[in-house]
């Protein structure tokens, strides 16, 4: 079993293949390391081989690095992890560095082997840091392969030379973009960029073309002559300096501090950039051994990376279920959800019938995709006959008889259980005996929509968030009835839509807003305790969240809050208490002030909807008597364990069956934290001790809504942590 193989033709070049036995896309191991190594030796010891291309034997490049690698790097290091990292990283860039020097006379510049990439198709992290180490890259012109490096997404940055090379080679402010944001390019707009150098029909072809006719000063890299200047400017040249400031103020605007991996990618450039290229890979080596160790990263790639991974492939899926994916869906409501779904089915190649009450409403939701596809073209991201196939496949109606060969139905229409009753009875009466019935609901519990279905076994809940086509996170919600095979054919569809699903127990507000509603609320009851508004708002984006709970409001509305808060005083009774976030709320409502779809609410708008600030009347009413404000860390306390230990209350109700689901989801779901991992792994970075400890002071500060969950308590007692405890196991 290997992972790289060569072959050395009668023309004398060495094809080195890239072919993971058993998978459909590269990655890298510690043992393919050590066979690219002995490759890379042989080639450059033979005297026959005249250059080498590296390419794959797979439809792509490679997908990036196989996170277990370093992993296995900190843990073969006993005692001294970070050493154990630093070397282990090391060895790759001397790896990487013996394919860029192949060879060369480093005083002359003269004798190195030239070495090519040939990509067929997708090239990602290490995957493409491999090819920036040769001295050419050629990419197919294949329009589905996407190039780039994406690790910050997930917590760390490009750490196999990827940083340095790109930085020196396209300059920081030209490879911002890929190293900051992670951004992905096809071959075409990557040539563009500056990423690759040639996209061919057949860049195998072409690599061996370009080997044989290069020459030693095709084979030097621009950082390895004496005379190498760094485009756009290093730290101390007068534009390279405004480069450097600028970069650190984007970051920090951006991420508000609240992520470790950014700050140590521009530090590694900006260090890195005074130095010669063997010293500046040591400097990132450092850099990025900095960033694993921290606690930050290993979370975000558990959960961002594997976590997410796992559920994507099936891993909650029940096994017993023969494949259940959709041919043709039935969506009943075309308002903006439904609109929305039936995009995203169209868009996967399903058959879609788009039900409601008038032929207009039906075109209009319809005529959601058509905007959708004509804003694709416009980007040159689609084309008029991708637009034409999308639409074929939506029919919008008002006949229900249109459902009958529907394998799949989702429902979408107003939040009302009669409503939703009436259109249940409906579909039921034309579908088949054999149809997966779902409710989009987004608050209403599943099990009591299911008594409106002669078929409970088949009824399930499919809740997406807004807008559809761009949140990844689908919650599926269990019934007291609902069988394995609708659970199946769920987790199937979502996964045909590639977004990612979570699956949870039937309760009140499911899973997502059962801890959405606590950040809210909590944010709108320091208002009404005379907490300054943007100390709020700042406290909630200095935690990583993509908006503050103000804002968040504004942008759900305020009338749907009320809405939710009569509705959940009315099902609590007495051991309802919203302290003074009800009062806030209600106040603005009477004040006709909605959020933001009617331009005003906690923030003041202008006539376009664009935000201009905290509107001054909250201040006035709620912050000009307050005596003194709290301090920051008490702030993001109180907004980050609201959502916590109600995530753990889900877990120990059963609500929340996988703590990997708890976290993935809420990241995915609604922002929380990205740089945590999710509530259980913040949780475990706490440490379960000072997680009950700090409950007990902000219950005995805040109140009752702060108390400790037994199992919390429980856990310090034993010292455990919540993935020590449930690991990959479900917690049910």
């Amino acid at each position: 079993m290997t992972d790289f193989t060569m072959k050395t033709d009668a023309d004398g070049v060495a094809i080195i293949t890239w072919d993971c036995p058993g998978k459909s896309m590269n990655v890298m191991s510690g043992e393919a390391l050590l066979e690219l190594n002995d490759c890379v030796d042989k080639a450059l010891a033979d005297e026959a081989v005249k250059g080498i291309v590296i390419t794959s034997g797979k439809k792509d490049f490679a997908g990036g690095m196989d996170l277990n690698v370093l992993a296995d790097m900190r843990a073969n290091a006993g005692d001294e992890p970070a050493k154990g990292l630093f070397e282990g990283i090391m060895q790759m860039h001397v790896l990487l560095r013996k394919i860029e020097r192949a060879g060369m006379d480093p005083k002359t510049l003269k004798g190195a082997k030239p070495v090519a990439a040939a990509l067929p198709g997708t090239a990602a992290g290490i995957g493409f840091e491999l090819p920036l180490a040769c001295h050419r890259i050629f990419a197919a012109d294949n329009p589905k392969a996407k190039i780039g490096l994406p690790e910050i997404l997930v917590g760390i940055f490009p750490g196999a030379g990827g940083t340095t090379r790109l930085a020196r080679k396209l300059g920081a402010m030209m490879a911002a973009p890929f190293l900051l944001e992670g951004k992905m390019l096809d071959p075409k707009k990557a040539k563009g960029a500056g990423l690759v150098d040639e996209v061919v029909e057949d860049p195998v072809a072409a690599a061996k073309e370009w080997v044989l006719k290069a020459t030693d000063a095709d084979c030097v890299k621009p950082w390895d002559k004496k005379d190498y200047k760094m485009p756009g400017g290093a730290p101390y040249h007068p534009a390279g300096f405004q480069t450097f400031v600028g970069a650190s103020a984007m970051i920090n605007g951006k991420t508000a501090g609240a992520y470790p991996a950014p700050k140590a990618l521009l530090s590694a450039v900006y260090e890195g950039a005074m130095v010669p290229f063997d010293t500046a890979l040591k400097i990132e080596a450092r850099w990025f051994t900095h960033v694993l160790m921290n606690p930050s990263s290993a979370a975000m790639i558990r959960s961002l990376f594997l976590n997410k991974e796992a559920l994507e492939k099936g891993a909650v899926r029940p096994a017993n279920v023969d494949d259940q994916r959709v041919k043709k869906l039935g969506v009943l409501g075309a308002g903006m959800m439904g609109a929305g779904i039936a995009l995203v089915s169209a868009l996967a190649g399903i058959e879609v019938v788009l039900i409601d009450s008038t032929q207009e409403a039906a075109d209009r939701g319809k005529a959601y995709s058509e905007k959708y596809a004509d804003g694709g073209i416009k980007k040159g991201r689609s084309t008029p006959e991708k637009k034409e196939a999308l639409l074929s496949l939506i029919t919008p109606t008002t006949d229900y008889s249109a459902l009958a060969n529907c394998d799949l139905i989702i429902e979408a229409v107003f939040e009302d259980p009669g409503v939703k009753a009436e259109v249940t009875a409906k579909a039921e009466a034309v579908i088949p005996a054999d149809c997966i019935y779902a409710s989009n609901t987004s608050t209403l519990p599943i099990s009591g929509l299911a008594k409106a279905s002669s078929r409970p076994e088949q009824f399930i809940g499919i809740h997406f968030f807004s807008p559809v086509e761009k949140m990844s996170l689908v919650e599926i919600i269990k019934g007291e009835k609902t069988g394995d095979r609708a659970v199946a054919k769920a987790l199937d569809y979502v996964r045909q839509i590639r977004k990612t699903p979570i699956v949870v127990n039937d309760a009140r507000f499911f899973y997502a807003n059962r801890c959405i509603i606590p950040y809210i609320n909590e944010g709108v009851r320091m208002v009404g305790e005379g907490v300054e508004p943007a100390l709020i708002e700042n406290a909630a984006r200095m935690l990583g969240f993509p908006v503050g709970p103000l804002q968040l409001n504004d942008e759900t509305s305020i009338d749907l809050g009320v809405k939710i808060a009569k509705a959940t005083k009315a099902a609590l009774g007495n051991a309802y208490d919203a302290g003074a976030a009800d009062e806030v709320l209600f106040w603005l409502f009477d004040q006709g002030r909605m959020g933001r779809k009617s331009k005003s609410g906690y923030y003041a708008y202008d006539e376009a909807g664009k935000r201009l600030g905290i509107w001054p009347g909250l201040r006035d009413k709620y912050t000009a008597e307050a005596d003194a404000q709290p301090e920051l860390i008490d702030v993001q306390h109180r907004l980050m364990f609201s959502q916590v230990l109600e995530a753990v209350r889900a877990l120990e109700e059963g609500v929340l069956m996988d703590i990997r689901e708890g976290d993935v989801g809420a990241i995915l779901g609604w922002g929380f934290a990205p740089w945590s991992g999710g509530p259980f792994s913040w949780l475990d970075m706490l440490g379960a001790a000072y997680a009950a400890e700090r409950c007990d002071q902000l219950e005995a500060a805040y109140g009752a809504r702060f108390k400790c969950p037994a199992l919390l308590r429980e856990m310090a007692e034993k010292g455990q942590s919540f993935y020590s405890r449930f690991g990959q196991k479900k917690a049910a």
